[in-house]
Order: C-alpha cells, then structure tokens, then sequence
C-alpha cells in the first residue's frame, strides 16, 4: 500500500477554487460589513439602566436546589395522596380519633385530585422560576410561595372528605 495522494492535496488555493468552479480570489471584491444599527432608544429610561443585571449564581443554586427538594415531595405526597383512606387512617391514629375512616369514595377522588394539584402547582412554579432565571431577576422566593400556595389548595383537597367522615365529625363533637 503506497501513500498516494488525495484529490486536490497538491492543488493549490487558487486552483481549488477554480476547480470548484468559483472566481479567481483577486477577481472577488472584498465585501464590507455595515455596521450595526444602534439599539432603539427607550424613552425615559437612561442607556445604562437598560444593561443586563449580573447572574446571581447563589440564586440559581437556591432555586434549583428548590424545586429538586420540591420535586421529590411532589412524588412522595402525591402517591400518599392517591391512597388517601389509608393515609387518613395514620392521621386519625396520631390524632388520637377513635375509628376508623370510612369515606372511601371521596378519599380515592379528592386524594387524586389532591395529587394532580401538586403536580400542576409544582410544573408552574418550576416553570415561572426558569422564567425568571433566564432573565436575571432574583428567583429564590418563587418556589417558596409556589409551594405554600400548592400546599394550601391541596390541603384544602384533603380537608373535604375528612370533614364529612363520621369518625371525624364525632371526634370534633366531642
């Protein structure tokens, strides 16, 4: 096997290009970029305030240490809550209410509900913090409020068939 060489390893520059069916190099004009157009002008606000602000990389630990915490509770909650009897159940033992809990039929629907609730309010929150990441702006606080505004509607999911469970209502007779 003998190194023999390739097509146009031996041509030179000009004679690639004319191979190739392109104009000699000195018969091409050298082309000038335009220069670029000035940003538009905003009214009223000065040219240095309109600067990104600089990256907070503690801030975007923080978050997405956050919404990784934040996900993980999603999916131990949430499947808790789709067998929300049993987990009433645990509830009322811990409490102290004798009994047992027998609304089945809300617990199974209301614990599904409950669950979708964290999931969406999880999707949101994560997506509104990336938003704001992207932008620069301070984003810590967003999971936060995203998880006590999603905790808030869940519990609410959850407080609907243990208020109308008869074990439960006895205990608050009581």
């Amino acid at each position: 096997m003998t190194d023999r060489p390739r097509y146009g390893e031996y041509a030179t520059p000009e004679e690639q290009r004319l191979l190739r069916g392109l104009p000699p190099v000195e018969d091409v004009a050298p082309q000038t970029l335009a220069p670029a157009p000035p940003p538009p002008a905003r009214t009223g606000v000065p040219q240095e305030s309109v600067v990104k602000p600089a990256g907070r990389p503690w801030d975007r630990v923080v978050t997405i240490g956050l919404l990784a915490y934040g996900v993980i509770n999603v999916f131990m909650t949430g499947m808790s809550y789709l067998n929300l009897p049993d987990v009433m159940n645990q509830s009322m033992a811990i409490l102290g209410i004798e009994g047992e809990f027998t609304n089945f039929a809300q617990g199974k629907i209301w614990g599904t509900v409950a669950a979708a609730v964290l999931v969406v309010g999880w999707v949101l929150t994560a997506w509104l913090s990336l938003r704001r990441l992207r932008t620069g702006r301070l984003t810590w606080w967003v999971p936060l409020v995203g998880a006590v505004a999603t905790g808030l509607v869940a519990s609410f999911c959850i407080a609907v068939p243990m208020m109308s469970d008869p074990a439960f209502i006895a205990y608050l007779a009581s």
